[in-house]
């Protein structure tokens, strides 16, 4: 880990300019990539029986999106380093924007396991590729809530995309169905953000004009302040290293737990009963709004930890107990409760995971290293959407489904807890 040292009055105020200038475009720019990923979660409401999707056929298609994500993942990310971060966004989000619009025109399984396929490709290295973006702006010791900030976009998408998302389902316009509609209209602000990047996402401190030199120096003296020998910087160390491996295993558990949940929350919570699609929509805003919460005290409180393994351990632990709790409860306030504390367990443990890898390397390392644990972390994404599907298939429920999650999480935590002896 890069050793903690105090910032001057300075150093702070520079830190925070930057913060408050890039922190707040990137959530947004992470709010649409993720509404883009789990508004099936809502069009499968309605948009399964339209065009004959089983349980097990949408599990699939849901995670799908996960293996064009894997394959393209390192690629991707390695291309952002040679080519610069705002380029390569800036074409992922178009990409990715075009084929949540070409949703909206799936007929059957088959289209729509392309679509999704296609969609995974295109969103390949966004995410690691703005975690990496985070190492050459921020130095460690306050990248647990940097990276908070930036990672409260994914609770807030479904705050705020449940209620829209289910609302834009009662609408339809010029003969197209409300998940139609859902997808044609959620798929332009990447389109339109996609394009923004271009002029609001400079690569380095040393490439902002909203910087003074003064200030472009104090930033990049703090990054190379913050470099260890313990590092690791080759493309090589960050592809073979153990502990990069160790944190691979991690994100998956963590990723089993929050797509399988985030994919099928809907219907879980539609099977209380008598309840609408946009009641599903308002009663998903708690679970999300309380985890968004979570996300960003947890992260910020492990700033000031000695044992970020620890503190992402605990909320790992709190997601396995929840959703086991769940499976043994009928009553269906008791059960959204159960649901609510899964979820804040599940996305407490984003910000403070991804300071350990990001600690342990950086160049050309961090870029390789930082993409491979997100992909294999993000398989996870495919297993956890398609388990819940198999199991509910099988047994006409959810319960075994919400077991398989919360061995994932447990299976996480104690990994995490392995990581205190490691380094």
């Amino acid at each position: 880990m890069a050793p903690k040292f105090s910032l001057s009055e300075v150093e702070k105020a520079t830190l925070a300019k930057a913060s408050k200038r890039l922190i707040p475009f990137m959530a947004l720019l992470y709010f649409v990539s993720f509404l883009d990923r789990v508004n099936i979660g809502y069009a499968a409401l309605t948009m399964n029986a339209d065009i004959g999707l089983s349980a097990s056929a949408y599990g699939f298609g849901a995670g799908i999106f996960f293996i064009g994500y894997f394959l393209f993942e390192v690629p991707s990310n390695l291309i952002l380093k040679r080519v610069g971060a705002r380029t390569w966004i800036a074409r992922i989000m178009v990409t990715w924007g075009i084929l949540s619009i070409a949703t909206a025109f799936v007929t059957g399984p088959t289209s729509f396991w392309i679509v999704r396929f296609l969609l995974g490709v295109a969103e390949a290295g966004f995410f690691p590729g703005m975690i990496y973006y985070l190492t050459n702006w921020f130095p460690s010791n306050m990248r647990g809530r940097v990276i908070g900030g930036f990672l409260i976009a994914v609770p807030l998408s479904s705050v705020l995309g449940a209620p829209i998302s289910t609302s834009l389902l009662e609408i339809t316009v010029l003969g197209f169905k409300g998940w139609q509609t859902m997808f044609l209209l959620e798929g332009l602000p990447a389109i339109i953000l996609g394009i923004a990047v271009l002029f609001l996402l400079p690569n380095r401190p040393s490439s902002a004009k909203w910087l003074t030199d003064t200030e472009q120096k104090i930033l990049e003296d703090l990054l190379e302040r913050d470099r260890t020998p313990t590092q690791h910087t080759s493309l090589k160390a960050g592809l073979l290293n153990l502990n990069v491996w160790r944190f691979a295993l991690i994100y998956l558990g963590l990723v089993i737990g929050l797509y399988g949940f985030s994919f099928w929350s809907p219907q879980i919570i539609k099977a209380f009963g008598g309840i609408s699609n946009i009641q599903v929509g308002l009663i998903s805003i708690a679970p999300y709004a309380l985890a968004a919460i979570a996300l960003y005290w947890w992260g910020k409180k492990s700033d000031d930890a000695h044992d970020r393994a620890l503190y992402l351990a605990l909320p790992a632990f709190l997601g396995f107990a929840a959703f086991a709790v769940s499976t043994l409860i009928d009553n269906p306030v008791l059960n959204l409760v159960a649901l609510t504390c899964g979820a804040i367990g599940i996305y407490a443990t984003l910000p403070v995971f991804w300071t350990l890898p990001t600690a342990a390397l950086q160049g050309t390392a961090a870029a390789g290293g930082i993409a491979l644990i997100n992909s294999i972390g993000n398989l996870g994404g495919y297993v956890g959407p398609v388990v819940i599907g198999y199991l509910h298939e099988q047994t006409n429920s959810f319960n075994g489904g919400m077991l398989a999650l919360a061995a994932a999480m447990l299976c996480a935590g104690l990994l995490a807890l392995s990581c205190r002896t490691a380094n």
